[in-house]
């Protein structure tokens, strides 16, 4: 058929990898979250949330082909010489408002933990399906900007796009119950999930800055790249298994001396 040439398939082929790379965070916050549902509706959460996450970004895919140019114009700027200066599109705002979400989410379930004096005692009430399943395709659509974004500066083929975004969700429907069953089992890697959310919030805050060419006491924000991003979670990870190893290490040394005083 005509429209399945081969530059539409490569293309399709580098934005389904796109979508992959890109929705890595997005799938670790899904999984985050949806230990808040009822220990029986956290698979419904999760794979209802990214399915209808998934039509909307179709239709905001449509919606931005159509009128991107809305989405660059400014909306309103801040001018206040050598404090804060920059101009605020929609695109910026969207963004900026998903980073600090992200990052009260990241803090506030840190602070539960270490709010937690015994294991086990942990008490707090489940969210709602419909308030878990709203805030999870909220994000999805929040993530799926600069995807989009990058995959209408790839193409102008919208069943490209739009197949490329299928794929991406149901790799993710279908990741999301491992990586959820993993965190569970490994609670330990769940405060490392939570710092990597962090970081996805202060990259959305960079990014959204630099969109809004936003100066702060005259030195502007630069976004932080995807090399840096993976660099600083690759770093984190090696900390945690080298950390958890050597706690491995002092209890079974601990273990050893005190059979030898026994």
């Amino acid at each position: 058929m005509e429209f399945l040439t081969l530059d539409n398939l490569f293309t399709l082929a580098m934005l389904t990898l796109l979508q992959a790379v890109l929705g890595f965070d997005n799938l670790l916050y899904i999984s985050l979250e949806s230990q808040r549902a009822p220990a029986d509706k956290q698979q419904f959460v999760r794979r209802f949330g990214i399915a209808l996450a998934m039509i909307l970004r179709i239709g905001l895919l449509f919606l931005l082909v159509n009128v991107i140019e809305l989405f660059q114009d400014p909306w309103f700027s801040i001018n206040l010489t050598g404090v804060i200066e920059g101009t605020f599109t929609f695109h910026a705002v969207i963004v900026l408002l998903g980073g600090v979400f992200i990052m009260y989410t990241a803090v506030k379930e840190i602070w539960h933990m270490m709010q937690i004096r015994h294991l086990g005692a942990e008490n707090r009430k489940p969210k709602s399906v419909a308030s878990l399943i709203f805030w999870i395709v909220l994000m999805n659509l929040v993530f799926s900007f600069d995807s989009i974004l990058s995959a209408i500066a790839l193409t102008d083929v919208f069943w490209v796009m739009a197949t490329a975004i299928f794929i991406g969700a149901a790799l993710m429907i279908w990741l999301s119950d491992s990586v959820a069953t993993f965190l569970e089992k490994n609670r330990m890697y769940e405060v490392l999930g939570l710092f990597i959310l962090l970081i996805v919030g202060i990259m959305l805050l960079s990014e959204g800055g630099h969109l809004a060419h936003l100066t702060l006491f005259n030195n502007p924000i630069n976004p932080m790249t995807k090399a840096t991003f993976y660099f600083v979670i690759t770093v984190l990870v090696l900390t945690d298994i080298v950390q958890s190893r050597y706690r491995k290490k002092l209890l079974a040394q601990r273990a050893a001396e005190d059979a030898a005083h026994a």
